[in-house]
């Protein structure tokens, strides 16, 4: 597996990185695990000096960390700096609030006392993926390392340099070795490290494909362990909903990260009334949103992540098209170097068609027109994913009744599916399990502990 830094923007690679050896492997673990005994020991206030540092050296160098975004995969400068910012945020988020998520609990005993303490469980193994390179990193670390718990990182090997900084920024900010480390593995070496006694728990972020894969070794391992996997998020909207406000989210959401996000919005489930009306409202976005260089401040949408990622989607829009799927614009490589890719629609969609069940990791809206609000919760509900969903309607009570109907982690009305560092994150079905985020996020890996206090009788009953 080759880790390298390719600008998407040009095409051209500028740099590789080797891949750990056994050896560098096997004294990652051991001094995260020795500085896992320590670290547990400190106090909140003592960890949250570190963590608290860490997002204000980010607020401090948020040109360095966003340019690094957009050379190694591509997003508009303008929203790698809103995810660093964001990073920050959520590394603060933690730092300040961890110890009251994860106060002792006293229950109510008729006689002697009882509590749920929550302590750490050890050594913690995350694998992330290119798309927030920051954000992915910050929303698993954060958390648990306020636990108490120390953090191994496999990141994705097209963005080595963002993974380098970010363990370097614990360093900056105090951390001992150990307590935050980044690893550049093959799956091979993913697999041993799982398997490592000292490691307790796994989280993946990824592809439904991958994360039942690491799901199978972690329990196999009888490791603990968290999958926030693929999307194919449903976009409502109803006969009564404001349509030039869907029109205007339904655009940001598809083609925020160039698409590339497992919330963002990707079927677009309009009611009949206002179909024609919003299909012509997304031709008309599309043909006014300027692909190119991300670092220009009038771009809209940069390069896809990577050749490949590009190809895939290329590929996805041609078989859905053989299929019988109409391509209303768009849909192919732009020509010239980097990995750009023309924001494309697609209409006629029926079951069995590609585009009908596959996630589309790109700027493409797959449009569905339905009858009534009954065949929309079903259209919605049609899938293997379960992440996030959107509903709109200015009839509030309409639109919670039809949230309530969705299968999914996560519903958002009248706004697009989104993130903040106090709302809960994470899917069901194929699109995982476990949260982050919030006060639930920290609970993922923690051992809830009881301890009982209770005088013993005289005499056996």
């Amino acid at each position: 597996m080759a880790y390298a830094t390719i600008n998407p923007a040009t095409g051209e690679h500028l740099a590789t990185f080797p891949a750990h050896t056994p050896k560098e492997v096997e004294t990652a673990l051991a001094n995260a695990q020795k500085a896992y005994v320590k670290w547990r020991c400190l106090s909140y206030a003592e960890r949250a000096l570190i963590v608290n540092r860490a997002a204000e050296i980010m607020r401090e160098r948020t040109d360095e960390f966003s340019k690094l975004i957009t050379l190694e995969m591509g997003k508009i400068y303008q929203e790698a700096v809103g995810e660093t910012q964001l990073s920050a945020d959520i590394l603060s988020y933690y730092a300040e609030n961890a110890e009251t998520f994860l106060a002792p609990e006293l229950l109510s005993q008729k006689d002697g006392e009882a509590v749920v303490v929550s302590q750490p469980i050890g050594v913690l193994f995350g694998i992330e993926p290119w798309n927030f390179p920051y954000y992915q990193l910050a929303r698993f670390v954060a958390p648990n390392l306020m636990a108490g718990n120390t953090v191994i990182i496999k990141h994705a090997p097209s963005v080595p340099q963002c993974a380098n900084l970010f363990e370097k920024l614990f360093v900056d900010a105090g951390a001992e070795p150990g307590v935050y480390t980044n690893l550049r593995l093959s799956d091979e070496q993913a697999g041993k490290v799982i398997a490592d006694e000292r490691v307790k728990g796994v989280a993946v972020t990824g592809s439904d494909r991958a994360g039942s894969a690491v799901a199978s070794q972690a329990g196999k391992a009888m490791k603990r362990s968290t999958m926030e996997l693929g999307g194919s998020d449903p976009f409502i909207v109803l006969d009564d909903a404001n349509l030039d406000k869907a029109l205007k989210w339904a655009l940001w959401s598809r083609l925020l990260n160039c698409g590339q996000g497992c919330v963002c919005a990707k079927r677009f489930i309009i009611a009949e009334p206002l179909y024609d009306r919003f299909l012509a409202g997304a031709q008309q976005g599309i043909a006014t949103t300027k692909v190119g260089d991300p670092m220009q401040k009038d771009t809209n949408i940069g390069p896809l992540a990577s050749g490949k990622q590009r190809d895939t989607l290329v590929d996805q829009v041609d078989r859905s098209v053989k299929a019988g799927a109409t391509l209303v614009t768009g849909g192919k490589a732009v020509e010239g170097p980097g990995f750009f890719f023309e924001p494309a629609i697609l209409t006629d969609i029926k079951k069995g068609n590609p585009a009908y069940a596959e996630e589309f990791f790109g700027p493409v809206f797959l449009m569905f027109k339905v009858k009534d609000e009954a065949e929309a919760i079903a259209l919605a509900n049609d899938t293997l994913f379960g992440l996030a969903s959107t509903v709109f309607s200015e009839d509030k009570e309409r639109a919670a009744r039809v949230a309530a109907q969705i299968d999914a982690g996560m519903v958002f009305i009248n706004h697009p599916a989104w993130t903040a560092p106090d709302l809960p994150f994470g899917g069901v079905k194929h699109s995982g399990y476990g949260r982050e985020l919030s006060r639930l996020g920290i609970q993922e890996f923690v051992n809830k502990k009881l301890i009982r206090t209770q005088d013993a009788p005289s005499q056996a009953l």
